[in-house]
């Protein structure tokens, strides 16, 4: 059974014999659309005194009927944002049979755009909020990634998607931002030569750990750039060939004591295309997290111009 908020029994706004009017808010989503949509509406309306009752999820023709049986007591205004055809009708007899005025938010739109691309709507409710939670754990993935870049925060480290483990400059930074972006949280953690890994990395999903490595030879030519940015001196160990040797043996010699961690060749690769390598591994493990974009239905992306 469906219940409304009980009908306020004082005058509010400006405290004048004006009516109260209720807007009744049908969704078979959150609903918060329609009701931004309407509250922005309503500012051209300020003398009005309203007040909204908000029916989220509606999915049937009973909860249609209740609402309705509801509304039709007051003969309050319904403003619906429903995505089938078949209950948007179904909603709309019942208004007229019953002598309630009601407002279509989404019906009109979809069928212009059904019209404009040639082919129905998927008429599938809830895939905007679908979409929002991917887009707020995204943020999140972000946030996370940024916390924990370089060996930065090792707290809450079970909570990563992903660990990245690789010497200075294999591109653990940039990597996992990328991968951030696209909803994973990646925790990067540096190896430096003479000091053990973070005993918390061992305590994780060993599946969840991943390992860069990359041609001494390129690494010690972008040390020196790097340097050479900064206005540095590039005569120390941080560039020099053999020191970057060691490095890297060093890294080697640890993947090999620790075989469950893959370890991904970043030399002369886009970012994007060591990204995909490591996406296509994860999702065979079956531990890409759900509300990435690989696992997300089809979405335009909002090109934003300014």
């Amino acid at each position: 059974m469906v219940k409304s908020q009980p009908r306020p029994s004082k005058i509010r706004g400006n405290m004048s014999a004006n009516t109260i009017h209720r807007l009744i808010i049908v969704s078979d989503g959150t609903g918060e659309t329609a009701a931004q949509m309407a509250k922005a509406a309503m500012v051209q309306f300020s003398e009005e005194d309203v007040y909204f009752t908000r029916y989220k999820n509606v999915r049937n023709e009973i909860q249609i009927e209740a609402i309705c049986d509801d509304a039709a007591i007051n003969k309050d205004l319904l403003i619906y944002t429903i995505v089938s055809p078949q209950l948007r009708a179904f909603l709309v007899s019942q208004a007229r049979l019953k002598g309630i005025p009601c407002i279509d938010l989404l019906g009109p739109l979809l069928v212009g755009l059904a019209k404009y691309f040639g082919h129905e709507p998927k008429s599938i409710a809830g895939l905007l909020h679908d979409v929002n939670e991917a887009y707020f754990h995204r943020i999140e993935a972000m946030e996370y990634t940024i916390a924990h870049d370089d060996g930065r925060d090792l707290t809450g480290l079970e909570k990563a998607d992903l660990v990245i483990l690789g010497i200075s400059r294999t591109s653990k930074t940039p990597l996992s931002m990328y991968l951030s972006h696209q909803g994973w949280r990646v925790a990067n953690i540096p190896l430096i030569k003479g000091f053990e890994v973070p005993k918390e990395v061992f305590s994780l999903d060993q599946k969840r750990v991943i390992c860069l490595t990359i041609d001494a030879q390129d690494l010690a030519t972008i040390r020196r750039a790097r340097l050479e940015r900064l206005g540095q001196d590039k005569g120390g160990d941080y560039a020099d060939p053999e020191s970057v040797n060691e490095e890297i043996e060093y890294a080697t010699e640890l993947f090999k004591k620790n075989r469950r961690w893959p370890v991904f060749d970043v030399t002369g690769k886009a970012l994007e295309e060591t990204a995909s390598e490591i996406i296509k591994l994860m999702v065979s493990r079956r531990l890409s997290p759900p509300h990435t974009l690989e696992n997300m239905p089809h979405v335009n992306k909002e090109n934003n111009n300014g």
